[in-house]
């Protein structure tokens, strides 16, 4: 009898194992993840990847449905290619083009931070003062924490104590809107002491959009132009956009693919910019090299972690320095960075100095994380770096796939047993907790349906439906089996 059960118990589980390993293969196919694609040749002609990376950035909008990316290339320090591909707007059929300005949100901070150090090579602030020494036209809000011993430092590495920051009030442009300084003397509230640990904050930039202005006498978007961007070669980027302005930016899409008009924030630093990829490559070019606008040294001193442990970043980047996330890629090379996520916007640049490659992807879709991931993880195989963090994407797409094919295995099975077999006897205490499992399990899917923006969707957005819908079917079929009476 003893040997009848063992023989009846490994049964199920190869049962259990087989049709997990089987929904998990079929799921990752038709959600991309097992994609069948060539592989790209490390080192191939310029012009075979070229071919290869134009089918393949088209074959993945389409399955991720993002309406529109531009693209370019640095190889040698220089910009060998940039492309658009894609609708900047569906409902009229305007093309995206290279010449287009699109939102590029966060990679705003490296180029703020490029700014920053500006001030600093012309002596006229000191990373490590106090930012309030520099602050004339507005104070921080009285708070219980110290905001004298808050540098400029501290805000460029997210280190300041800053909260992140409401970036949900937007406005249309033309719309009238409050000033930053107003925004700030609200939000600008500590929510630690400075020089704790790393948070990442919107209003941190922001507090240096003052600075810039209070130091300079010039508004942060003239300094921004005249120091920064037309020396560079930056001449379509602006934090100016009205109705007149022409090829005027794409709509962004959000994560449900619903049209979001474009829009301002009140504050600029953080997240302002706009740029075509062109614009953004000529700015990660000068990070490879010499340039008109800093000394080598004050690029390279950007580049060096400020802080290790950066919470859920830590994911997919190594530390933080000024401005940029920071890796070491298996090959030993330093690799920099930054993304951008807005509303119906998603946008990122890589670099690797030693090499003077870089790439940009500048999207506007919500949904492009695991684009982007993809396109970078071919990059990377082509230019012989092995990997990058954000190619870690895929791998939890590959996780999330068999975590959801063992929740649909682990459903079915209990239905099974329900309708064709005696229910086992159990302890009314396990009754009791499969209940309360499934009970919470529920209690944590409304929680997540009532929120705005959760980081899982965002992340997988073709996967975090299919994870919603096991976990619903998971929680119901253990709240049958603890509730239906045994026999």
């Amino acid at each position: 009898m003893q040997n009848t059960a063992i023989v009846q118990g490994n049964k199920i589980w190869v049962w259990f194992i087989s049709l997990s390993v089987l929904v998990s293969l079929i799921l990752a196919l038709f959600s991309g993840s097992l994609q069948i694609r060539r592989a790209v040749r490390a080192n191939a002609p310029f012009d075979e990847f070229k071919a290869q990376m134009d089918e393949r950035i088209l074959a993945l909008m389409k399955l991720y449905k993002i309406p529109g990316c531009s693209f370019a290339l640095i190889k040698d320090s220089e910009v060998v290619w940039t492309e658009a591909y894609g609708y900047a707007d569906v409902e009229s059929g305007a093309e995206l083009t290279v010449e287009t300005p699109m939102s590029v949100q966060s990679i705003t901070k490296s180029v703020t931070a490029w700014g920053i150090m500006r001030l600093v090579e012309k002596g006229l602030i000191d990373l490590d003062a106090p930012v309030s020494q520099y602050l004339k036209s507005w104070k921080f809000p009285n708070s219980s924490y110290q905001t004298d011993k808050i540098t400029i430092r501290h805000l460029l590495s997210h280190t300041a104590g800053m909260p992140l920051g409401d970036f949900s009030h937007v406005y249309a442009p033309g719309e009238e809107m409050p000033s930053n300084r107003d925004v700030m003397t609200k939000e600008a509230m500590p929510i630690r002491e400075a020089a704790v640990r790393f948070s990442y904050s919107n209003v941190g930039y922001n507090i240096l959009e003052i600075l810039i202005e209070d130091v300079t006498g010039q508004s942060y978007s003239e300094y921004l132009r005249s120091e920064v961007l037309l020396p560079l070669g930056m001449e379509i980027a602006t934090f100016e956009v009205d109705a007149a302005t022409k090829p005027y930016p794409p709509t962004g899409y959000n994560l449900g693919g619903e049209a979001v008009p474009v829009y301002l924030y009140p504050s600029k630093a953080s997240g302002g910019l706009f740029a075509t990829a062109h614009d953004v490559a000529l700015f990660a070019a000068a990070c490879l090299k010499e340039n008109p606008v800093l000394d080598t040294k004050l690029v390279e001193q950007m580049y060096r972690p400020e802080s290790h442990k950066i919470g859920i970043y830590s994911l997919v980047f190594e530390a933080y320095g000024l401005g940029h996330y920071i890796e070491t890629l298996p090959n030993g090379m330093i690799s920099v960075s930054h993304g951008g996520q807005g509303n119906g916007i998603m946008t990122h640049f890589q670099a690797v100095p030693e090499t003077g490659d870089a790439i940009v992807i500048l999207t506007n879709s919500q949904r492009s994380w695991p684009f982007i991931a993809n396109v970078l993880s071919d990059w990377v195989q082509w230019r012989n770096f092995p990997s990058v963090g954000m190619g870690r994407i895929i791998w939890g797409h590959y996780g999330l796939c068999a975590a959801i094919g063992l929740l649909i295995s682990a459903s079915v099975l209990m239905i099974l047993r329900l309708i064709i077999g005696p229910y086992l006897k159990k302890r009314v205490v396990f009754r009791v907790l499969r209940a309360g499992i499934a009970v919470i399990l529920l209690g944590i899917l409304i929680w997540c349906i009532c929120q705005e923006y959760l980081i899982i969707t965002s992340v997988f957005p073709v996967l975090s439906g299919w994870l919603g819908g096991s976990v619903f079917g998971f929680s119901i079929t253990l709240l049958l089996s603890a509730l239906i009476p045994a026999t």
